[in-house]
């Protein structure tokens, strides 16, 4: 039990580092929802990022409650945006805002992040909220780091 409620506590000190909290206003947050509904005219990696911004929220507080429908749903959403993402790097359409020249790199690191996903939907199937919470862990931690490397 003390290992989960260290995790918790891990886990949410990281979302406050990541994300903007949860005191912002109500119609900040709306706006946000209804951008992130709409597709991008940038490109790809921002729709992929915006549709993982909205999924990420659900799923964290879904796995705090260990409400497994609520996370199996937020994965739904997030079905084909990496493979446009890449479709438009192959394509030109799509350039990382910093070390655009490893896209190698990115490409790799995005299939294992979506891979990470489908275990995490693996371990809601089996009704598993330690593992559940485990992968969201390293998902976030995954988050995190890509974004170190790879937005300005």
């Amino acid at each position: 039990m003390k290992h989960i409620l260290w995790l918790m506590i891990y886990l949410a000190s990281l979302l406050l580092a990541a994300f903007p909290p949860p005191c912002a206003a109500l119609d900040d947050r709306r706006d946000h929802a209804q951008e992130a509904a709409q597709p991008s005219t940038t490109n790809a990696l921002v729709d992929e990022m915006k549709t993982l911004d909205n999924a990420f929220r659900d799923i964290v507080s879904a796995v705090a409650l260990s409400d497994t429908a609520k996370v199996h749903e937020a994965l739904q959403s997030m079905h084909g945006a990496m493979e446009k993402t890449h479709e438009g790097m192959r394509a030109g359409t799509v350039i990382l805002p910093k070390n655009a020249t490893r896209s190698k790199e990115f490409i790799e690191r995005d299939k294992k992040f979506h891979e990470k996903l489908d275990a995490l939907d693996r371990a809601v199937r089996r009704n598993n909220p330690r593992e559940m919470l485990r992968i969201t862990k390293q998902l976030l931690d995954g988050c995190v780091l890509c974004h170190q490397t790879f937005r300005k």
